[in-house]
């Protein structure tokens, strides 16, 4: 019997980790920071912590944009408690060039927004100009 524990131990630590290299590359697929050439991008990411005052004081603004707006690719992501989230924040905030980085985050690309000063003041424009992008 402690032999077949181990084989299906064995066997459930196989697949959880080929579930997660499937996860991973998946999640490595699904950034896409758009064109150097263009300056686009295919999605704009909105990060922010579960229990985030500063996230949450800005989430109404942000939900109201993303229903004005449905037709930008604009991703809700919370990254303190999911993995997945997490490893999209840190390649976006890399390929934006971004060294140091928090919570509420805005990504288009290149373009980085921070705080909930700087991301009710600008957001609306960054939306604009990625829709202006998208339809040339």
């Amino acid at each position: 019997m402690d032999r077949t524990l181990k084989i299906v131990t064995v066997i459930l630590a196989v697949v959880v980790v080929a579930s997660m290299a499937l996860l991973f590359t998946g999640t490595m697929a699904t950034l896409d920071t758009g064109s150097k050439d263009s300056g686009s991008s295919a999605t704009i990411y909105y990060f922010y912590g579960e229990e985030c005052p500063h996230c949450h004081n800005i989430m109404p603004f942000i939900e109201n944009m993303t229903r004005k707006y449905p037709e930008a690719n604009i991703q809700v992501l919370e990254v303190w408690h999911n993995q997945t989230n997490q490893q999209i924040y840190q390649q976006a905030n890399a390929a934006a060039g971004m060294k140091r980085f928090g919570v509420p985050e805005v990504i288009s690309g290149k373009t980085v927004l921070v705080g909930e000063v700087d991301i009710p003041a600008k957001f609306e424009a960054l939306i604009q100009d990625y829709l202006n992008k998208k339809k040339a």
